[in-house]
């Protein structure tokens, strides 16, 4: 009997089927279907099959035939700043310096609601148009910064995490803002949105320098109000930074524990960059489940160095990957695996493209904690997917052409890739962009 009630698209997929430990094990859990079915039903994915395993039990006319196109699971980005979308690309300064000079200047423009909304739609329009459906997203410290995104991304059903900065000292006076202030504020915000379809709250406080103990205390406070919140902060960017820290909290052993001091590490706390750790820092990443946001395209603009991702894995610390736009140079993670490659080259690990690709799916899906509904194919899992064009380029086309097998074609979509090679983007079941319109499907 023909079956009628599932979405069924055909074409060539890839995605991992099961979370790996150590970076052996990735291809262990490497699924690539060359002639496969995606079968969705009400936004969920009903099952991945080999295409003669089940082409006699689909009516022909039900089906969305997408061959000769790469289907993957949409991807994760995990440390990304909305409002900066407007200043990608500021010239010559490194990480304290371009907060004040392009940073700040721009994020005091959100307290404006109708600069937020029209951002808000910008920003979410280029990681649909980038094949990335899931992030875990910085606003300002204006609270209707992140009523306008999270307005946004509910009418698109997008599954994204967000909060407001929260953010008291070492700032202009106009972007900070009282502990008592920034709690109210904060929570708020917290039981307007957070677990709200699939849209859920990240506590926010910018960074260590700009969060006095007092704030830092609202912050545990609201964390153990709301512990199924996550915490979402930058750690270990940049030597100066790090310095700054430890004049401020004297009292503490390092950077990361400031934070964790307050209870601020564990499974939902993910910790942007991180490259420039201490010793016990990796054991506290480890030992509290804490995550660490890999932003190899930022860490590289702005000069802060180079993570050591082979460490991640030997501390068994999870990773995801960040586009950290504004000091992130694209929204299109594509390109930012191949600079990953790169980070990774200079410090003699080779990043495999399976590697990389589990990073900006599945892994970023676990680094977030929320491998349980996206990041891959398996059944019950939110639809969630990119179709990516492998060869939209006579370079591209020459490449592909002569790759041997998967991985190298994966290889070399990851640094020949961008936006061009994205074809469709999936959100929740449906198709919300598509290349060939150049703008939101629904």
């Amino acid at each position: 009997m023909p079956l009628t009630k599932d979405t069924a698209i055909r074409a060539s997929f890839f995605d991992f089927a099961a979370i790996a430990e150590q970076p052996e094990a990735i291809l262990e859990h490497a699924r690539y279907l060359e002639d496969g079915v995606l079968l969705l039903r009400e936004g969920r994915v009903v099952g991945l099959h080999e295409w003669q395993s089940v082409s006699e039990q689909l009516n022909p006319h039900d089906i969305i035939d997408m061959r000769g196109k790469l289907i993957m699971p949409g991807f994760v980005d995990t440390h990304i700043h909305y409002p900066q979308t407007e200043m990608i690309g500021a010239f010559g300064e490194q990480l304290l310096e371009w907060l004040n000079q392009y940073t700040f200047p721009v994020e005091a423009q959100y307290h404006c609601p109708d600069h937020a909304a029209q951002m808000s739609a910008f920003f979410l329009h280029q990681l649909l148009a980038n094949g990335t459906t899931s992030a875990l997203i910085f606003g300002t410290v204006h609270p209707q910064s992140v009523d306008a995104l999270f307005s946004a991304a509910e009418a698109l059903d997008m599954r994204i995490i967000a909060g407001k900065v929260m953010m008291d000292r070492n700032a202009p006076d106009y972007l900070t803002e009282t502990p008592e202030e920034s709690y109210q504020q904060t929570r708020a915000l917290i039981t307007r949105w957070h677990e709200r379809g699939r849209l859920s709250y990240a506590l926010t406080p910018r960074f260590a320098p700009t969060s006095s103990p007092a704030l830092l205390e609202k912050v545990q406070q609201l964390r153990e109000e709301f512990p199924d919140t996550w915490l979402h902060t930058h750690l270990s960017e940049n030597p100066q930074e790090i310095a700054w820290v430890k004049a401020l909290f004297p009292e503490r052993a390092g950077y990361l524990d400031v934070y964790h001091h307050y209870k601020l590490t564990g499974r939902r706390s993910v910790f942007a960059h991180c490259i420039h750790l201490e010793e016990r820092e990796w054991q506290c990443l480890h030992d509290t489940d804490s995550s660490i946001a890999f932003c190899p395209t930022s860490n590289l603009f702005l000069g802060s160095g180079l993570f050591n991702i082979k460490r991640s894995w030997q501390q068994g610390v999870k990773v995801g990957i960040g586009t950290d736009v504004g000091a992130g140079t694209t929204f299109n993670m594509l390109q930012t695996l191949g600079e990953a490659y790169k980070v990774g080259q200079l410090q003699q690990y080779k990043i495999s493209a399976a590697e990389a690709f589990y990073h900006a799916t599945l892994g970023g899906a676990h680094a977030l904690d929320l491998d349980h509904a996206i990041g891959n194919f398996n059944p019950g899992k939110e639809a969630d997917f990119v179709v990516l064009d492998p060869a939209v380029s006579a370079l591209q086309t020459l490449r592909i052409g002569n790759s041997k097998d998967i991985w190298e074609k994966l290889f070399v979509l990851m640094t020949l890739g961008d936006d061009r090679n994205i074809a469709q983007t999936w959100v929740n079941g449906r198709p919300v962009w598509h290349r060939d319109a150049g703008e939101k499907a629904a």
